[in-house]
């Protein structure tokens, strides 16, 4: 379990980019995850195809995107000292 929402989407970034590389060469997807996903991350294949299914690159850009505006927002709010 990842420790929060940034962590889990980079987790699943790292699987995605493994079997896009290991599909350039053109291995299976469950060969991929029976070699080398299943040894390193401690996954299921239900997990794992989950994985595959999740657009985790554009939720990390918007939650990167939601952390500027919320220090944005931050910085206008006035504080009592």
């Amino acid at each position: 379990m990842a420790y929060n929402r940034e962590n889990y989407l980079k987790r699943i970034i790292e699987i995605q980019e493994i079997v896009l590389e290991h599909q350039q060469r053109g291995v299976t997807q469950k060969w991929v995850y029976e070699n080398v996903i299943k040894e390193r991350f401690f996954i299921s294949y239900s997990t794992f195809n989950a994985y595959l299914s999740v657009p985790a690159k554009a939720q990390l850009k918007a939650l990167y995107a939601q952390r500027e505006k919320d220090k944005e927002l931050e910085k206008q709010q006035l504080k009592l000292f």
